[in-house]
């Protein structure tokens, strides 16, 4: 597969060369603190992003939200690595700060859609986070298989004056897992609202 996708692409999660379908699904967040200048030199400011996703079924009705808060689904089909509340301090490292893991093919039978959002926890501006990023792919949170939707928040000017943004939605039709690739800002403040946003939008 091996594709980056164009904001608001759709794409049938298959495996490159016919090998099936993907199951193991991955959302990894990368960013680092924001360098600031005072009487004193050059200090860091930690910067806090919140990966979250949030299950529906078929009529859009929430079933559950993975987030900061709750870090896996009942059960565990979805996981989520845990709160950042930094980002990288020293420079990028390479690594996602967050990472949300989906197995596909353990969610409940009730699930349709599956909903991922970024909030900035403290209202940072994405425009000012350093190297911030997003990919999904297939893999695990430290195996990289193939990437298939990547946002470049730092570089995008689309992002600019936002501190929440709507991901991509996974859904299901005719049985099969399905993903739209949407990366958009959101003029919400909270985890709340940007759900809210993607049920009146994007579901």
């Amino acid at each position: 597969m091996a594709i980056k996708l164009e904001k608001g692409q759709r794409i049938n999660l298959e495996k490159s060369g016919g090998g099936g379908k993907l199951q193991n699904i991955c959302v990894g967040v990368n960013w680092g603190a924001i360098e600031k200048k005072g009487v004193w030199g050059k200090k860091m400011e930690a910067v806090d992003l919140d990966a979250s996703c949030a299950t529906f079924d078929e009529r859009n009705k929430t079933l559950e939200i993975v987030y900061f808060g709750k870090l896996q689904s009942k059960n565990g089909s979805i996981r989520h690595s845990g709160d950042d509340l930094t980002g990288d301090m020293g420079g990028d490292d390479g690594l996602d700060n967050e990472v949300i893991t989906v197995d596909l093919a353990k969610l409940p039978a009730a699930v349709s859609k599956i909903a991922f959002v970024l909030n900035s926890f403290r209202g940072h501006d994405f425009k000012a986070i350093p190297f911030a990023s997003i990919r999904i792919y297939e893999g695990t949170p430290s195996r990289v298989k193939e990437v298939f939707a990547a946002y470049d928040i730092a570089n995008d000017a689309s992002f600019a004056g936002s501190v929440s943004m709507v991901m991509g939605v996974f859904y299901k039709r005719g049985g099969e897992w399905k993903f739209n690739a949407i990366g958009e800002a959101t003029r919400d403040r909270s985890l709340q609202d940007t759900l809210a946003t993607v049920v009146s939008k994007y579901l």
